[in-house]
């Protein structure tokens, strides 16, 4: 598990260190600029060259540029120092005085170290800066950021009016959600942390999975066991139009573990699937007895649906996954039906059906998405799974972030097999969260694994579907 901090909570580890532990800012920036050089030089070594660029600002992350160039002047490489021009904060002028080397007024070299902006921007960067950051763009180099890429959020990882491409981003003392949200994901390149020494005194973070988190989710089976012990699946899904959402639920939570899986749809669903999927048991209503229901898959928009969902509310007492057109129907007749309910609730919208059932815009949900997502799961007192590039899991207490997955997710038929997959987890026993946790992050892997072969454009969802024991298989190995 590794914890990303916003920007706020950064702030308050940089002054608790300072001020209650008694280090000195100066000494922080001499370790994160010693830092940044260090894995400089690895680059440096790794592709052979010895020109260097280190582009400094104003501000701390410019202090932290120039320690690192002094470090690189002192290592024997060919370092010079882009500096812009302004009011310097004190520790920025003491880092600058230190350095001995040479200056340029040229944005070149085969290397170039950003150290413009760190999370402490607060405005858009517009005028010379941002064209200081198209020159180190097209520049050709290979591009070091000190931090944060420059121009990019820490807080939610948008560009705030330009923003530097990295090829590495030298993390210092701790992940920023920035660093795994929206465009940061791009423009950060690889992402490596260096300690500095900094202490967080805080409790609370996002946090990211990896594979000892999951693989609890995924205890050894007792030989003694039966269909039962491993709970029933009911998914509501599929109409005359979207056979296929049906299939793919269907399929995806055959592979998740439980031990029944039942498909309320219609008959010429039923037709088509039988052949195909002959484990599924099919039904012509939900069975009120399963330990998870998943409804909305490809069922389409309609209030009958609505009305569907408002009696499981009501009536259910398990876990009740919406998904898809469920979410879509919540939007359009009222999504305060979810406060009056006897069940756990999983919700899966992507950022446009969760502007549409949240009621906020897309602006505002892109510039505070773990806000905004923890305040509707507190709310409506639901799990809630934000699917977008990283996919955001709260349960309004909780909150995780799901890095696994690539482009070959960006495909129709992906958000029904998350939800079968999630579906059969939390069958099979895993709490609301740790189901969403787990059907996220193995999907995600799955994807990652079946690109390698046949790269993010051809992987179907046939493909991940049939490679999913690969990632299970890997993490029950590790039990």
């Amino acid at each position: 598990m590794k914890r990303l901090l916003s920007n706020k909570q950064m702030r308050q580890a940089d002054a608790y260190t300072i001020n209650d532990l008694g280090v000195t800012e100066q000494s922080l920036m001499r370790k994160a600029g010693e830092a940044v050089a260090v894995e400089v030089l690895k680059v440096a070594q790794e592709i052979g060259v010895e020109n260097i660029t280190v582009v400094c600002g104003t501000g701390n992350n410019g202090g932290d540029g120039y320690v690192c160039a002094q470090e690189l002047f002192k290592a024997g490489k060919n370092v010079k120092v882009f500096a812009l021009f302004g009011r310097l904060s004190p520790e920025c002028a003491h880092a600058k005085s230190g350095y001995t080397g040479e200056y340029t007024q040229s944005i070149a070299g085969d290397i170039i170290v950003d150290s413009i902006f760190g999370t402490g921007l607060s405005r858009d960067i517009t005028g010379e800066y941002a064209d200081i950051i198209e020159k180190i763009n097209l520049s050709g180099a290979f591009v070091v950021a000190v931090d944060i890429p420059s121009g990019i959020n820490g807080d939610n990882g948008l560009p705030m009016g330009a923003a530097v491409n990295a090829n590495l981003t030298v993390a210092i003392a701790e992940y920023k959600i920035g660093h795994f949200t929206s465009y940061g994901l791009d423009c950060c390149g690889e992402i490596v942390k260096r300690d500095i020494g900094i202490t967080v005194p805080q409790k609370s973070f996002v946090e990211v999975c990896d594979d000892e988190d999951i693989k609890p989710f995924f205890e050894k089976r007792k030989r003694n066991s039966h269909k039962g012990t491993f709970g029933s699946a009911n998914l509501v899904a599929g109409s005359d139009k979207y056979m296929g959402a049906a299939s793919l639920a269907a399929a995806s939570a055959l592979k998740s573990g439980c031990g029944y899986v039942k498909l309320t749809t219609d008959e010429k669903v039923k037709v088509s699937l039988v052949p195909r999927l002959p484990q599924v048991i099919y039904l012509n209503e939900c069975d009120l007895t399963c330990d998870c229901i998943a409804i909305g898959m490809g069922c389409g928009e309609s209030e009958e649906l609505y009305n569907k969902i408002a009696a499981l509310l009501r009536e259910y007492r398990g876990t009740l996954i919406i998904d898809a057109d469920g979410i879509n129907v919540l939007a359009r007749y009222g999504a305060d039906v979810l406060l009056d309910k006897k069940c756990k609730v999983i919700l899966t919208p992507h950022m446009k059906e969760f502007s549409r059932v949240s009621g906020i815009s897309m602006g505002e949900l892109l510039s505070s998405p773990f806000r905004i997502a923890k305040d509707f799961a507190d709310k409506y007192s639901v799990t809630l799974v934000l699917k977008s590039a990283t996919t955001i899991i709260t349960d309004g207490g909780k909150t995780y972030l799901n890095t696994s997955g690539n482009t070959a997710l960006a495909k129709a038929g992906s958000g029904d097999m998350l939800a079968g997959f999630m579906c059969g987890c939390a069958a099979r026993g895993l709490k609301p969260l740790n189901a969403a946790l787990c059907a996220t992050y193995v999907l995600g892997r799955t994807a990652e694994i079946c690109s390698d072969e046949k790269t993010e454009f051809c992987v179907t969802a046939r493909d991940i579907i049939k490679n999913l024991h690969l990632v299970v298989k890997g993490l029950t190995a590790k039990n």
